[in-house]
């Protein structure tokens, strides 16, 4: 008979955070898939508890995820742990789960903190619906069709960002969504947490400048009812090509993604851009 895959979320920065449940959990299990071992070990030290580790992280997760349902199919039980928050969501452990759903192995659930409702609970923005966007890609073309995929989303939306990439990608929210409300929550439950309300075009211009340091949530407000009607000038085209260059962008780069987000011609707005 198939052991269990135990899904079992991790403290995002308060160890205190870490149910009695989880710790049970930890504590039975034969064995525990996770994305750093260093990082486990603190927590498991902290605990008390004495467990066989096995890393699993994205570069290794196909390899190691044949090994971790074989042993399952022997009948061990694992737990699968990230370094923080819920494993499994935007996190390589969904391989592990799917890799078990095929396979007809039992998974459980052992729910514990998450950035994504912890930021989006103390936004201050709407939270009866949202949508969670993950980390944005480095590659610019898939980045910019990314956000101006989203310039119509009613819901809030929800990014997670490395402190060192958090300038570009501010100035990138500006030049694609112009003026929403945007909470910036950094250091979730730890000693310098904070919660920066303030609006796309202010924190392009004051918190671009590296000086946001910790673990960071974005929380962007979803666009107004009115904007999905929202009919732009050829003067919207370039202002938004414009921006795109203060950013970084080249301008043909500028002009040929202010045409996809707006409808006009690259060629016109290139060359109006230059004049």
């Amino acid at each position: 008979m198939s052991g269990i895959l135990y899904v079992t979320g991790t403290p995002i920065g308060n160890l205190s955070d870490f149910s009695p449940r989880a710790a049970q959990t930890l504590a039975e299990v034969d064995f525990i898939a996770a994305e750093d071992t260093r990082v486990t070990l603190k927590l498991l030290n902290h605990l008390g508890i004495k467990k066989p580790m096995v890393s699993y992280y994205e570069h290794n997760k196909r390899e190691r995820g044949e090994i971790i349902v074989a042993r399952l199919e022997q009948g061990e039980s694992c737990a699968i742990v990230t370094d923080a928050g819920m494993p499994c969501i935007s996190d390589p452990g969904e391989d592990l789960i799917k890799l078990c759903a095929e396979r007809g192995i039992r998974t459980v659930v052992v729910p514990g903190p998450s950035a994504v409702i912890a930021a989006l609970a103390v936004s201050g923005l709407a939270t009866g619906r949202f949508t969670f966007e993950g980390f944005l890609s480095v590659n610019k073309k898939s980045r910019s069709e990314h956000l101006q995929s989203l310039r119509q989303e009613k819901r809030t939306m929800i990014f997670y960002e490395a402190p060192h990439k958090l300038p570009a990608t501010l100035r990138d929210l500006a030049a694609a969504f112009g003026e929403r409300r945007l909470s910036i929550v950094r250091e979730l439950t730890k000693i310098h947490e904070e919660v920066i309300r303030t609006t796309t075009s202010y924190a392009a211009e004051h918190y671009a400048d590296g000086s946001v340091k910790g673990e960071i949530v974005l929380v962007l407000e979803g666009a107004p009812e009115e904007a999905a009607k929202e009919k732009f000038t050829l003067a919207d085209a370039v202002a938004l090509a414009a921006r795109l260059t203060e950013g970084g962008a080249k301008a043909t780069e500028a002009a040929r993604e202010a045409a996809a987000a707006t409808g006009f011609k690259k060629n016109e707005i290139y060359k109006e851009l230059l004049k």
